[in-house]
Formats: C-alpha cells, sequence, structure tokens
C-alpha cells in the first residue's frame, strides 16, 4: 500500500490518500509519514528551495538568513519535520506540528501560545510551484519557521497566541448571543488583517533599507522581489488603526504592505493591539474580506463555552 500511494500521488497537495484519510477519522494532529513522499514531491522541493536562494539572499531579512542556516536544511528532499525540530526547538522552544489541513482559527492561535506551529505536510504539484492558495510544507517550513528561530519573533508569536485568550475572555462576558457573535466577529477580522500584514507579509526597514520578514513573500519567488521592487506597491509605515481596517484578497500579489522598525516593535504592536481589544476598539472594524467562516467563529465560540 504504502508503495503504491508513493508511487502515484505522495504527498502531493490536493492529491494525497494519507491525508484524505486523516481528514475522513476527524483526526487534525497527525505524523509525518515520510515514506509517502514521491519523487515528484522531492523535486518540488528542490525545485522550490533552489530559485528561492538567491532572492533571500537579496530581500529577506537577516534573522530569517540566519534562521535558514540554524535549520540546516536539505535543499535537495522534503524535510523531516523531526530534523527541524531538532535545531528549533533548542533556540526557541517553538516546534513543527504536523497537521491534516485547515485548522480552525482559536486552535491554530493556541498551538502558537504553546509555542507550535501548525504545519502541513503537502507539498505542491510541479505544475503549481509559482502559486498556491492553500499553504504547503515549502510556504510552512521554508517561509515561516526559520523567523521561528528568532527569539523575538518566538516570542511575538507567543504574544499574538495570548491575544487569541483574551477574545476568548470577552467573549464569555457577552451575555447576549447576537451582540457575542457580532463583536467577537470583529475581533476576529481585526486578529486575521494583522497577521496578514505582519506574519505573513511583513516588511521592515534596516540598515541596508527594507527587507521581507513576512512568510508568504518569504515563500514566494515572484512576490518578494514584487513587494520590495514594484513602484506600484503602496508601502507605510505600519499603524494599527490602518491594519485592522484594512481588507486583503489572497488571489493577487498585495498592493498595500506595511513596514516594523524592529521585532521588538513588532513585540509591542501585539500587546497594543491585545489594550486596544479589552478597550473595545476592535468591535467594530471595516467590513469586508477576509470573511470570518463559520467554523473559525466556531472555535472562538466553543473555547468561550458558547455553542
Amino acid at each position: 500500500m504504502t508503495s503504491v500511494q508513493s508511487g502515484t500521488s505522495g504527498l502531493t497537495t490536493t492529491r494525497a490518500p494519507f491525508i484524505e484519510q486523516a481528514q475522513a477519522n476527524g483526526q487534525l494532529y497527525i505524523h509525518q509519514p515520510y515514506e509517502l513522499y514521491s519523487e515528484a514531491n522531492h523535486d518540488a522541493w528542490r525545485r522550490l528551495y533552489a530559485r528561492m536562494e538567491d532572492r533571500w539572499r537579496r530581500y529577506a531579512n537577516p534573522r530569517f538568513l540566519q534562521g535558514i542556516d540554524n535549520l540546516c536544511l536539505d535543499p535537495a528532499a522534503v524535510p523531516r519535520l523531526e530534523d527541524v525540530n531538532r535545531f528549533l526547538s533548542p533556540l526557541t522552544g517553538f516546534k513543527a506540528k504536523a497537521v491534516s489541513g485547515y485548522i480552525p482559527s482559536f486552535l491554530f492561535f493556541d498551538c502558537l501560545r504553546n509555542r507550535e506551529f501548525p504545519t502541513t505536510i503537502t507539498i505542491r504539484d510541479i505544475a503549481t510551484l509559482d502559486y498556491l492558495p492553500e499553504p504547503d510544507i515549502f510556504h510552512d517550513i521554508a517561509g515561516h519557521v526559520p523567523m521561528h528561530t528568532d527569539r523575538a519573533f518566538a516570542d511575538t508569536l507567543v504574544r499574538f497566541g495570548d491575544c487569541a485568550h483574551t477574545a476568548v475572555e470577552i467573549a464569555s462576558g457577552i451575555r447576549n448571543e447576537d451582540e457575542r457573535i457580532r463583536r467577537i466577529t470583529s475581533i476576529m477580522k481585526a486578529l486575521a488583517r494583522f497577521f496578514w500584514f505582519t506574519i505573513e507579509f511583513g516588511l521592515m526597514r534596516d540598515a541596508r533599507g527594507l527587507k521581507v520578514y513576512g512568510s508568504g513573500l518569504l515563500s514566494s519567488y515572484g512576490e518578494i522581489a514584487h513587494a520590495i521592487d514594484a513602484p506600484e506597491v503602496q508601502r507605510y509605515p505600519i499603524q494599527l488603526e490602518w491594519v485592522v481596517n484594512q481588507y486583503f484578497e489572497i488571489d493577487h500579489y498585495q498592493p498595500l504592505l506595511f513596514i516594523v522598525e524592529s521585532f521588538d516593535h513588532l513585540f509591542e504592536l501585539v500587546g497594543e493591539l491585545e489594550q486596544w481589544m479589552r478597550d473595545g476598539r476592535l468591535d467594530n472594524v471595516a467590513g469586508g474580506e477576509p470573511e470570518v467562516s463559520p467554523a473559525d467563529l466556531r472555535s472562538f465560540l466553543e473555547a468561550a463555552g458558547h455553542s
């Protein structure tokens, strides 16, 4: 059975029998069946990694480059998560945690709070190297995890996880169901937008100019250069009131990006975001994208003790 799966679709995004079975069984957290990766899967990793190396050196934040070195990733093969964690955990306490796919929003943030990063184990097909709407192991391990080797960034993720618990605390204190849903939906939009414009698509200024630290950019061959070089991209110093009210769409290069000054600055912004939440300043953010899915909303309400 293993050889049949490995020889056909392996662990390819949208074509992975192992993942389909895990999802059918309701398993969110899984192991990485490394023997199922096909040669085509490893070839996709090789191609993705090889073409990103020059772009990382040119556009990536120095802490990311140090993270790549610290993880000792193999450019020639899909990484084993146990090897990644062997290098990662001693540095910041974080570890990559294999998942079968989509993780409801509160559970995702709760993982961050516990220094666990939900990690997709499938990899995109060679025919879709340039764009994939959902995460894959290249995005998660080569895009996100190198930043998790940095203590200041890792602590920021943990604090972001704390924000989700603050949202649950707020929801627990609202008696009226409609009002509870309205307010938690607004807060979730604000959290998603902040995460998008920082952790996924953030820019940072250093002595050499603008550099990329957001994983959505760090895992995209085309957009990492576009984010820094394209004259049509709007780049502004981050302002919290702008970020939480700014919609985003996932199916094209981002036309608007925000700049933080340092990882200490980013950490402070998350603290400010949490205080705004407590003060009610996230209760009425602008509508529009991203839409809050029923599963994401339910994950917060269930954590608050409301179904």
